[in-house]
């Protein structure tokens, strides 16, 4: 099933449950895993707006199972045993054509043949499954909201809502975008990417805007 396949589905179940949170438990976090998450975080948004409840800070597009996947395919090169050991920024959306694993950025860095990236790139050879990156990224949240600091996650967000997105949303014209951010108590306190990343992945935006503009004509 494509992701256009998935956005016919999950584009009325996402309108009407964020309804349903806004209406009844409007402060809380919401976390959108139902793809393609470039365009139901979207939707989310404008729901929540209609509400007057949205707060850019308390809605997460979970991107987490990029850099999950990233770490793990990367561990042949990084030499180590525990593919979390080493960091590696994933941003600009959810779907195949947006997301953008900054290799070149690694903590600690790490070396990759030129001639293994297409292998390293397409990996999976589409298998694989989100549902324990789901529970991760809400483990990640629950620590934050519990007063743990230092937490740093990657999410799809509304940059002009969270600090620091204005930057990246002047470079690139893009709203929303999947970048790295500091959890804190409450929300999201900061975003962690600079703007020349951001240029990589315009495409975020045409593709979220063909499919948003599609559901509402629906």
């Amino acid at each position: 099933m494509t992701r256009d396949d998935l956005f016919k589905i999950n584009a009325g179940i996402v309108r009407d449950l964020v309804k349903g949170i806004a209406e009844f438990c409007p402060k809380a976090f919401v976390l959108v895993i139902s793809n393609p998450v470039n365009s139901t975080v979207p939707i989310a948004a404008e729901v929540l707006k209609a509400a007057g409840v949205f707060d850019p800070k308390r809605l997460f597009g979970v991107t987490t199972l990029d850099v999950v996947r990233a770490e793990t395919f990367t561990q042949e090169f990084s030499g180590q045993k525990d593919p979390s050991a080493v960091q590696i920024p994933v941003v600009g959306g959810h779907s195949g054509e947006t997301i953008v694993p900054l290799f070149s950025k690694t903590t600690p860095a790490i070396q990759i043949p030129e001639e293994k990236y297409d292998a390293l790139i397409h990996p999976k050879d589409g298998a694989g499954s989100a549902t324990l990156s789901m529970a991760y990224a809400g483990y990640s949240v629950i620590k934050a909201s519990k007063g743990q600091t230092g937490i740093v996650e990657p999410t799809f967000v509304y940059l002009p809502g969270i600090p620091g997105g204005d930057e990246i949303v002047k470079a690139t014209g893009v709203e929303f975008f999947s970048t790295l951010v500091t959890l804190g108590v409450r929300f999201i306190s900061s975003q962690n990417l600079r703007s020349y990343h951001a240029r990589l992945t315009l495409l975020n935006r045409l593709m979220a805007q063909r499919r948003l503009a599609t559901f509402l004509r629906a």
